[in-house]
């Protein structure tokens, strides 16, 4: 057994120094990547409500099947974890499991559980209750939509006694030590596990975390109280570890960008994630602050179907690649935060390498592949072959001002992407049944084994297509243990999605903090998830 110390390094299972990020913000109208607040050296103040508006309602605020990231702020609050993730260093640290083992290919795991946690119901977070999470999650299926995929291969959840658990898998699973650090795999009572998904989705659960669910109201607001002797707060990934310090955290639905932007200008809310870009500058000092960070895992793509006979064909996608100006992507239709794709994976994941050569802005090269492909220029500029033109459609969900941007650099090189926007419910059922000839999309994890999960033919398998020397890389970098061997099977991995154009990478998706300075220690995790465990509130 390789035995997993509290704090060592080698916690992270490779995490690099690509992850180390400013602490937190400077000065009032200093945004600062992994920041928080303007006045970080103030004494927390306990008590009072803080205001915070989203822009959807999922209809779920059960942590273990919720994806969408305004749920995701809501859920995380409400369930502590095994393990936390330092969001500066991406060290693995201990929360509900005080010290782990991880066997030499990493099927198996052995977590030793902190004396004294309780469920909201007053139940002890024991082994058998974590059994019963992870086999409800696993019996969850699909609608576990991240959390199912973590435990893929799981084989058995053992007790040797109440405060040991032991999970093997069937196969190397190096991405797991990770995964126990989500809000997916986040802890509920064991009488949670039996509600009905309805039920759960309703905030009827008792969870584990440092709030509990007051009040949830479909489509209008979510109110989280403090959770009375919470006192096992994530030392590593934390400022302090006993109760939060606010007494309520009130989510309210805003739909209208203009609207969340007045209510936070006029004191009717204390703080957003969701400014539109046009508004950012208002808020940037007198009287706010702004805090941002990219979201690791896979950057906003273009995801070709290959099943499809235009995208089968390597010469046509790699020269989609090469068709698309990332820097004028960012540079005209987002904020001066968000990053152009530097790779398919963010840089904030563990383990990220840069391969900015492969993305570089190069239509001559990118008109060459396709004249080389049988694709020659037509009367109107688009490219046609056998008398069709080079047109085809992507399916999305997201705001659309990038990918008009990009439909408009891609007809320079003669290529003709329409745009076809549904709601997220039709862009998840398309991606399902493989009924789209590109998809976009980012998903956020920070571990590397993102990339598996959505491009090898043995898992979602994003692109349709035959298996390929790249996936040899992807799985195996899920049974790499030792850190180099797992960082080369990585780069080789990402490089040779890039090099095929199974990625076609865009931009990278970024979370920016909008806030009072009446609003402190609102902070990023390492997922850049929302963190309200430290935040606090003083009178303006």
């Amino acid at each position: 057994m390789r035995t997993l110390h509290r704090h060592a390094p080698g916690t992270a299972l490779a995490f690099t120094a690509a992850l180390a990020l400013s602490a937190c913000a400077g000065s009032a109208g200093e945004p600062a990547e992994g920041g928080s607040t303007s006045s970080a050296s103030a004494e927390p103040v306990r008590g009072g409500d803080l205001a915070f508006a989203i822009t959807v309602d999922s209809k779920c605020v059960d942590p273990q099947q919720v994806g969408n990231n305004d749920a995701i702020a809501i859920a995380r609050q409400t369930v502590a974890s095994l393990t936390a993730q330092n969001p500066e260093s991406g060290e693995i640290v201990p929360w509900l499991a005080e010290s782990w083992e991880v066997n030499d290919d990493a099927s198996q795991f052995t977590f030793h559980l902190v004396d004294g946690a309780t469920y909201a119901d007053g139940t002890p977070i024991d082994a058998a209750s974590v059994k019963t999470n992870f086999e409800a999650i696993v019996a969850l299926g699909a609608k576990a939509s991240l959390g199912s995929t973590y435990l893929v291969d799981l084989e058995s959840v053992t007790t040797p006694d109440p405060t040991t658990v032991v999970v093997d898998f069937s196969a190397p699973s190096a991405q797991f030590l990770q995964a126990t650090s989500t809000f997916s795999l986040g802890l509920l009572s064991p009488a949670s596990a039996a509600l009905s998904v309805e039920d759960r989705c309703a905030g009827k659960f008792d969870g584990s975390g440092p709030f509990v669910v007051q009040e949830y109201t479909v489509d209008q607001r979510a109110v989280l109280a403090r959770r009375d002797g919470y006192t096992w707060g994530a030392a590593g990934a934390s400022s302090h570890t006993g109760e939060a310090y606010l007494d309520t955290v009130t989510f309210t639905v805003i739909p209208e960008a203009g609207v969340r932007a007045g209510s936070l200008a006029s004191g009717q809310i204390d703080a957003t994630a969701a400014i539109g870009t046009a508004d950012l500058p208002q808020f940037d000092g007198n009287g706010f602050w702004l805090a941002y960070r990219a979201n690791p895992g896979v950057v906003f793509n273009l995801y070709p179907n290959e099943s499809r006979p235009l995208l089968a064909d390597e010469r046509v996608r790699v020269a989609v690649l090469k068709g698309i100006d990332r820097e004028e992507v960012t540079g005209t239709v987002l904020t001066p935060l968000d990053e152009p794709a530097s790779a398919a994976l963010a840089h904030t994941t563990p383990l990220y390498d840069g391969l900015d050569e492969l993305l570089a802005y190069d239509p001559e090269g990118a008109k060459e592949l396709l004249e080389e492909a049988g694709w020659v220029e037509g009367p109107d500029g688009i490219r046609v072959k056998d008398g069709q033109p080079l047109s085809t459609e992507v399916t999305f969900w997201q705001v659309k001002d990038p990918l008009e941007l990009v439909q408009q650099q891609l007809r320079q090189i003669g290529f003709d992407l329409r745009l076809h926007q549904v709601t997220i419910a039709e862009a998840t059922a398309a991606s399902a049944d493989g009924e789209y000839d590109f998809s976009y999309g980012n998903l956020t994890r920070s571990d590397p084994d993102i990339l598996r999960n959505l491009f090898s033919v043995n898992a979602r398998n994003t692109n349709k297509r035959a298996a390929e020397p790249v996936d040899q890389l992807l799985d195996a970098q899920a049974a790499a243990v030792d850190p180099a061997e797992r960082q080369r099977l990585v780069t080789e991995a990402s490089r040779l999605l890039l090099e095929k154009a199974h990625s076609i990478p865009v931009v990278e998706l970024s979370t920016t903090i909008a806030a009072a300075d009446t609003v402190h220690d609102l902070k990023f995790e390492a997922s850049t998830r929302l963190d309200f465990y430290d935040a606090w509130v003083s009178q303006p």
